[in-house]
């Protein structure tokens, strides 16, 4: 795939702390931009309530879970691209082909959805509204990962006095 300037992309998924990511390179170079999220549960948190938005996707035993798209971001130098909009539709064609339910809360994503969801979910996607319940789980996750990263530099500061 290419950005606007025809440039070749490539977006990775990174996945194995308490957030995920969907990075994005330019030209084979550095990580310039990603869509963060956490997993919940298989099978769904739950948190939805009556609806989860069964719409397009198959039935509870066949679902990979909620993923909790929270941040989207890409370096300013970068901007104009399309980067953006490349990392959000690659994560929903992955949410799709996964079975991953997907729960906008970074505004990007909500937007994107608000502007094609009736495609999204033509296609197979499913989309269910973020509760409290979704946010209190990125509060943790963000939490769990800041510490985490506190704990590397402690470490390496140990490292270097030894």
């Amino acid at each position: 795939m290419k950005d606007r300037t025809g440039a070749p992309v490539t977006v990775t998924l990174n996945t194995g702390g308490p957030i995920g990511a969907y990075a994005v390179q330019v030209d084979g170079g550095p990580v310039v931009g990603r869509a963060d999220f956490v997993d919940g549960a298989p099978g769904g948190s739950g948190a939805s309530g009556g609806d989860d938005g069964a719409a397009g996707g198959g039935g509870a035993d066949e679902a990979g879970g909620d993923r909790i798209f929270f941040h989207t971001e890409v370096d300013e130098e970068y901007g104009g691209r399309g980067l953006a909009g490349i990392l959000v539709r690659e994560a929903l064609t992955d949410s799709i082909r996964k079975n991953i339910v997907v729960v906008p809360v970074c505004p990007l994503f909500a937007a994107h959805l608000a502007k094609h969801g009736d495609e999204y979910v033509a296609a197979g996607g499913v989309i269910r509204q973020p509760a409290k319940d979704d946010i209190a789980q990125v509060t943790e996750a963000v939490k769990a990962q800041r510490a985490a990263a506190r704990e590397a530099r402690r470490a390496e500061r140990a490292g270097e006095q030894e």
